[in-house]
């Protein structure tokens, strides 16, 4: 069953009700397209640098706006809407990288809490601790959907092909990665690695992204993107703003993929040995 699917380009600022207007004001756009599922990016509430700003306005999942508004446009609208995912307070002071998606009813179908923390030290000089302030998640699932099996990551998640390869082999056919690429890792990989785990598993890839430059100093590196299970871009954005790209997809083309290059069914287990190379008087033979 084709469906049109929109990802949604954003520059997120540190006033979550703001971004939330913009978030309602892309999401009718995309929806005004024909796109019957809509994607935002990762940190579409906020992305604020100040840990102690952010939490002094940050809610439960109960009452946080971007889940509310997300679940609202989604019944109003008739769509499935995949808040790529937002900052949630949990119970023992720590956040929560989580992302929804709810029904045309506006009932949450699924939430995934990202489980790969971006804890890194750049060359130009950025250092983030993820881990710091949020709780990694520990679970992954593939979600049945009337027009296809979609599976779920965010972000860091992209870097470790495990998690798409465990989830393509149970099934997904689309897999969803919500980004805030800083913009040095984005010039460097962003386009390779959703094209790769594209590839790598015959499954559709749909990559909403930040954008520019945002209020909390940070540089994001955009380039939303929708790719087919042969690699192939099938929409994109810019580096920079605001964009809707859409992108009709047929899963059937999973299956097509799969027959073509049938490496999830030709995957061995297989052991691994340390050996050392050199010896004594020579190499090894």
């Amino acid at each position: 069953m084709t469906f049109r699917a929109a990802a949604i380009q954003m520059c997120s600022g540190v006033d979550p009700e703001r971004n939330t207007a913009a978030m309602v004001r892309l999401v009718r756009e995309a929806a005004s397209q024909g796109a019957t599922y809509i994607q935002t990016p990762e940190m579409t509430g906020m992305l604020q640098r100040d840990r102690a700003a952010a939490k002094a306005v940050l809610r439960d999942e109960g009452n946080d706006v971007i889940a509310r508004t997300g679940s609202e446009l989604a019944r109003e609208l008739g769509i499935f809407m995949h808040v790529g995912s937002t900052a949630i307070a949990l119970d023992d002071g720590k956040l929560a990288n989580r992302g929804f998606l709810f029904g045309p009813d506006g009932k949450i179908l699924n939430r995934y809490d990202k489980i790969h923390m971006f804890d890194v030290d750049l060359d130009n000089g950025e250092s983030w601790r993820e881990s710091a302030a949020y709780r990694p998640g520990s679970e992954a699932r593939v979600l049945s959907l009337p027009f296809a099996e979609m599976g779920f990551a965010i972000c860091y998640d992209v870097r470790f092909p495990a998690l798409f390869r465990a989830q393509a082999v149970a099934g997904a056919e689309v897999m969803t990665v919500p980004a805030a690429f800083t913009k040095q890792t984005g010039e460097a990989h962003w386009e390779i690695l959703l094209r790769a785990r594209a590839i790598e598993n015959g499954v559709f890839v749909v990559a909403a992204a930040q954008a520019g430059r945002h209020e909390d100093g940070r540089e994001t590196f955009g380039h939303s993107m929708i790719v087919d299970p042969w690699g192939r871009v099938l929409a994109s954005a810019g580096p920079e703003g605001e964009a809707v790209i859409v992108a009709d997809i047929d899963p059937s083309a999973v299956k097509a993929a799969h027959d073509k290059i049938p490496n999830l069914k030709n995957g061995r287990d297989f052991s691994i040995e340390r050996v050392a190379g050199v010896v004594a008087g020579g190499v090894a033979a």
